[in-house]
């Protein structure tokens, strides 16, 4: 099943814990698609540095709880801080769709539940995948888009190659 992954960090070496978190994901599920990077104002708490955002797109047999589950450990290990909502944070790992699948608990609302008031996570999909309907509206993605003022950093994300990038000291 296809799950739709944004990624984020403005803290530390940004680059790094989105490269490494994309390695990360390769070896839970098979990488499809892949943004540009995208450097964008916080969203929530506005006094902080700016975020390296993208998103991936991975094949994995993982059930919804189980990928949430590893998408937090992967935030663990970049050193990830939940101390303040909407706060900076190292990496910031999101399951924004995966597959048609519409649920709400306690731990997981799918889809995300504010991914179409985020043109952080929107631009990104209306590159790789501007036709992919959101499940619950059933709107595609660039028609949830508005006219967005989002600067990209780069043609696709770290040029990735399957192999995870080493920190530069």
């Amino acid at each position: 099943m296809d799950a739709w992954i944004g990624l984020g960090s403005n803290q530390g070496d940004r680059l790094f814990y989105l490269s490494r978190a994309l390695w990360e994901l390769s070896t839970i599920g098979s990488l499809r698609l892949a943004s540009s990077i995208y450097e964008t104002t916080p969203w929530g708490v506005k006094e902080q540095p700016a975020f390296y955002n993208a998103v991936v797109c991975i094949q994995t047999n993982l059930e919804p709880l189980e990928l949430l589950g590893r998408l937090h450990r992967i935030e663990e290990q970049a050193g990830r801080q939940r101390d303040i909502p909407n706060g900076p944070r190292t990496l910031d790992l999101d399951l924004l769709i995966m597959g048609g699948i519409l649920m709400q608990t306690e731990f997981l609302t799918l889809p995300h539940p504010r991914l179409t008031e985020r043109d952080f996570v929107l631009a990104p999909l209306v590159e790789i995948a501007p036709l992919l309907k959101h499940p619950e509206v059933n709107l595609d993605m660039q028609t949830l888009l508005p006219k967005a003022s989002i600067k990209t950093l780069s043609g696709n994300i770290l040029g990735w190659d399957g192999k995870p990038v080493e920190r530069v000291v």
